[in-house]
């Protein structure tokens, strides 16, 4: 698959790309800057499913199947007319794109698009789960994983779509797949993407501090009270603050690094069973609430959380009193968490 073609060395162009340098497992991947070309191209709109909604619908599977597409965008190609505002710059010349780079704001929409379309009937038949360049088949009998494996394999091989044999998972109980370990009864975090974070220290620097958030952000519906936690976390994000590391901001950093790798394993929820539902709003700190239920596995009772949800307080709501607060929470949650309760039956508790 041809990605880049040379066009020059000193020519002089009209656009070019720095060229970053990124490692991953040990290899090194070329990545063209392209954060300038973004603000100045139009994005599309198109909805990728949040990843715990898209792995929730494999409650009860028994066999997990995760086939990854090869080089990704790479498998797109890109018309003639598109290519010169892909071109990258090094010490070895001008080239440009033949093929979608990684970087284009636009590339996950479209790709993730292009799979919706050619999986269109399996995802239908509620057997797939597609995640960009992820294909995750699920059953709850062998026979029938067999089957749609073939099916899906058949379909990739007219259109030329590759697929990564490395990366292909056959036939698991539990596996990982877009950052979390998931399996027919469960969803965690996946520890090899939390164990580079946990090394860090707290960070003077900004830019630091909102990645560092940002990604204890993506596994937020793992943790209790996260936007209590985070609270002080949020304020420290002003330029015109003056940042200084103080026990209590310290603390509040390590107890996120902490609850990263010892919340509870979630549970995939039944529609069928009776849900319950905490609330909390802390004096001036946020609010939060947590979905629990009694699910019975293999004739036993199983009692679990099914997610948290966070919410940081507005400079208004935080000087409510303590009986609005409990009110504003419960409706906040109730929007929230609208599509597990809407028709069901289930119990509020509040203290």
């Amino acid at each position: 698959m041809d990605v880049i073609r040379k066009i020059g060395h000193n020519e002089i162009v009209e656009i070019t790309t720095p060229v970053l340098i990124t490692c991953h497992d040990g290899k090194s991947m070329l990545c063209g800057d392209f954060r300038a070309l973004n603000n100045y191209t139009k994005a599309h709109r198109y909805r990728i499913p949040s990843i715990p909604h898209a792995l929730e619908k494999l409650a009860k599977a028994r066999y997990i199947t995760k086939i990854y597409c090869m080089k990704g965008f790479h498998q797109n190609g890109v018309k003639p007319n598109s290519m010169k505002s892909l071109r990258i710059m090094c010490h070895m010349g001008i080239y440009e794109y033949t093929r979608m780079p990684f970087g284009i704001n636009n590339a996950p929409v479209h790709f993730h698009r292009m799979m919706d379309t050619i999986f269109q009937e399996e995802i239908l038949e509620c057997w797939m789960v597609v995640y960009i360049d992820d294909i995750i088949i699920y059953s709850e009998t062998w026979e029938d994983h067999m089957q749609y494996i073939y099916r899906v394999l058949i379909k990739c091989t007219p259109i030329n779509l590759k697929i990564s044999l490395k990366k292909f998972n056959f036939g698991q109980q539990e596996l990982l797949a877009i950052g979390r370990r998931v399996s027919g009864l469960s969803l965690a975090i996946d520890q090899n993407k939390v164990a580079a974070v946990l090394q860090k220290p707290l960070s003077l620097n900004i830019k630091e501090r909102q990645s560092f958030l940002g990604f204890a952000s993506y596994y937020r519906i793992h943790i209790k009270n996260f936007g209590q936690i985070t609270s002080w976390v949020c304020k420290l994000f002003s330029k015109d603050l003056v940042f200084e590391i103080t026990k209590k901001r310290r603390d509040a950093y390590e107890r996120i690094k902490y609850e990263l790798t010892n919340e509870p394993v979630l549970i995939f929820p039944d529609i069928e069973l009776p849900f319950k539902f905490y609330i909390d709003a802390a004096c001036s700190q946020g609010l939060g609430a947590a979905l629990h239920q009694r699910l019975i596995v293999d004739c036993e009772p199983r009692k679990g959380v099914i997610c948290y949800i966070p919410s940081q307080l507005k400079d208004s709501e935080a000087k409510d009193g303590a009986t609005q607060k409990e009110c504003l929470c419960f409706f906040w949650a109730l929007e929230k968490l609208h599509y597990y309760l809407k028709g069901a039956v289930f119990e509020v508790y509040t203290d």
